[in-house]
């Protein structure tokens, strides 16, 4: 099925449950802040926050992405097995190595049935809701059914009263409930309230205080309020956070009932707080509440909140203030301050998702003119080496580009930019070519334009234009200058390709000059000039430069990361054999360079035989890299054993380059 993709689904939900939790636990905060302000206050705290968790995943839907790199693992180690091979290729262009000759992977034996954990807990939250939201609806058709079946409550005209002095100006119906019923509210566009058959025989004061207190919750909103929280709750059931915000607001709800029903009966009637906290601590002691319908109506009491609510309405010293309009106008802003930002961070990792559904990718892309959605996705087919995907998500997000920014703008030449940069990677380098020229001459002499110069410097090299090569590297030269010692690499190959070997030399020089000591870009300067001076006859200044290369490499070497379950070589875990080795291809830009040396790569050898996770320990430049990668990819492997079943182990190969 088009719309499920674990890896997608995992993301979201996991992204959602962060989230979730970091907007409960603030809201723990603040109201643990507003502990001495009035219970209203705090409940306006918990319902915002609510209702910021229930909109969170529409917003991270709809919002364009935050970027915040995450790890996507976090137990690093070395990789212990070792295999080597070696490609040889002569100077000038031909055929690439043959490949090696395959054995037969018969005798791998087939990968094990692993527990996918990652779809259990899916499930496992997708079921845990789906018991909740079918409560809550069971819940809302009792309620129905039982408003339906009522009869009209006998005092219909004191509710009537008593709403016109609230200040609620739609009208509240009321019906009358089976014996022994807690009196509750319920409804939203049309409220209603339940009362027990019994209150009827009840004093004239009992009668006014249970229905103010009901007609409490339908002025402040707190039906709707309750229904955002038991969402809340059916989402994240399993978060103690969520249980925690469930029970507060349902307490504040209805210490702020209590608070409004107070302030009115004593200006009103000269009530006093003990003659309420008497009234609910009878209708309490003589009607237990329903708990079928409680996830759809708001009962009146609950006996685990008695003692603290009849605390608080006998204390005087409590605030019982009703928040103003600014202050529910500040909690909107709120939430949706809080929400905004959250909503639009991104978990970035290696593991980034290709869509199931490319063209319903590009539809929603085209909907939203958001063509960041459809290069994200594209990037990450290139991660996994899905060219032919990411052009198919790329060409229209150049479009996109091209439509909202125009055809002349910067952005639709960075769009260029990206296409010309997915086909050099696909080895359609004319088409390539076609792309880097569009977008130099629409970035002109940005700095940004320097990428494609060099490109076409490095073609205009292979065809033997030499002269063409240097006007183009010149400019790269000059509108970079973070690309300048590139540049000039490739100028100093251009002018030895010509046989000018003194400027040759000196703009080798000036290229490592140019170039950060302990970089990647350093190391190609460094082994292509070495080339160079072998070629020249100073073997003694080539291997110096050589033994800097190596430092240099080891210096910015990256430590390999693996996933936990994967294991090291030694006692009861034998090491992975290759069965078939692919040899790589040189690339065109380091037999343009005359570039050798070697790259060294982590992997992990899966119990199906292949090489997964695979990571550029030391790596060389000009395309080495991936040639040896895209080679490694296709190697199949007798797996590494454990206890008689084949495990996930750690590798490593060196993969050297050597031109003749």
């Amino acid at each position: 099925m088009s719309w499920w993709n674990e890896s997608a689904w995992f993301a979201f939900l996991a992204g959602a449950a962060l989230k979730g939790t970091a907007v409960l636990a603030l809201a723990w905060l603040v109201t643990f802040l507003l502990r001495k302000r009035s219970a209203a206050e705090r409940h306006l705290v918990w319902t915002a926050a609510a209702v910021a968790i229930l909109v969170l995943p529409a917003l991270s839907i709809a919002l364009p992405g935050l970027r915040v790199p995450v790890p996507a693992r976090f137990f690093t180690g070395s990789a212990p097995a070792l295999f080597q091979t070696t490609v040889v290729a002569g100077d000038a262009r031909g055929e690439p190595a043959a490949a090696a000759r395959a054995q037969s992977p018969a005798s791998v034996r087939p990968a094990a049935r692993r527990f996918d954990w990652r779809l259990a807990l899916i499930l496992l939250w997708v079921a845990g809701s789906a018991v909740a939201f079918a409560r809550m609806f069971l819940a809302y058709a009792a309620v129905c059914r039982a408003r339906r079946s009522a009869r009209p409550f006998f005092d219909r005209g004191l509710c009537g009263d008593l709403s016109r002095a609230l200040g609620i100006a739609r009208k509240v119906l009321v019906f009358e409930a089976g014996a022994g019923s807690m009196p509750m509210s319920f409804g939203i566009l049309r409220s209603a309230i339940f009362m027990p058959c019994e209150a009827a025989e009840w004093s004239e004061e009992r009668l006014r205080i249970v229905l103010l207190h009901e007609l409490a919750h339908v002025r402040r909103g707190d039906v709707p309020a309750h229904w955002i929280a038991s969402a809340v709750l059916a989402l994240y059931w399993w978060n103690p956070l969520a249980w925690k915000a469930w029970r507060e607001l349902a307490k504040e709800r209805e210490r702020a009932a209590d608070d409004l029903v107070l302030n009115f009966s004593w200006r009103n009637f000269g009530e006093r707080a003990s003659d309420y906290a008497g009234h609910l601590l009878a209708v309490a002691r003589a009607m237990p509440p329903t708990p079928a319908i409680g996830w759809a109506a708001v009962a009146m009491a609950r006996r685990s909140q008695l003692e603290s609510r009849l605390t608080a309405i006998l204390d005087s010293r409590i605030t019982r203030a009703e928040p103003g309009r600014a202050w529910g106008l500040a909690a909107a802003i709120a939430a949706i301050a809080i929400a905004g930002p959250l909503a639009a961070i991104r978990a970035q990792d290696s593991a980034q998702v290709v869509p199931a559904d490319v063209n319903a990718a590009i539809r929603a892309a085209q909907s939203q003119q958001n063509y960041d959605i459809l290069e994200d996705a594209a990037s990450a087919a290139e991660r996994q080496r899905k060219y032919d995907t990411a052009k198919q998500l790329l060409e229209p997000a150049v479009a996109l580009r091209a439509e909202s920014k125009g055809s002349q703008s910067f952005e639709y030449g960075m769009g260029l930019l990206k296409l010309g940069d997915l086909e050099s990677k696909r080895n359609q380098n004319k088409s390539a070519e076609d792309f880097y020229s569009r977008a130099a001459q629409i970035l002109g002499d940005r700095p940004e334009a320097a990428r494609a110069l060099i490109y076409l410097g490095k073609t205009a090299i292979q065809r033997k234009d030499y002269s063409e090569a240097v006007d183009y590297l010149q400019r790269a030269q000059n509108d970079n200058a973070e690309q300048a010692g590139v540049a000039l690499m490739w100028m100093a190959v251009a002018r030895s390709s010509e046989g000018n070997d003194t400027e040759a030399d000196a703009l080798f020089q000036t290229a490592l000059a140019r170039q950060e000591p302990n970089s990647p870009g350093a190391v190609t300067t460094l082994e292509v000039y070495a080339r160079f001076l072998r070629k020249q006859g100073s073997d003694e200044k080539a291997k110096e430069l050589e033994a800097r290369a190596t430092d240099t490499q080891k210096a910015i070497a990256v430590t390999p990361a693996f996933g936990a379950n994967v294991y090291k070589i030694g006692p009861g875990v034998s090491a992975p054999a290759p069965l078939t080795k692919i040899e790589p291809q040189y690339s065109e830009d380091a037999r343009a360079a005359r570039l050798s040396g070697a790259v060294l790569l982590s992997l992990e050898v899966g119990a199906d035989g292949l090489a997964h996770n695979i990571q550029v320990v030391r790596g060389l430049g000009l395309g080495l890299d991936e040639k040896a990668v895209e080679a490694v990819q296709q190697w199949t492997f007798k797996p590494g054993m454990k206890d008689g079943e084949p495990v996930p182990v750690r590798a490593s190969i060196e993969v050297n380059f050597r031109l003749l």
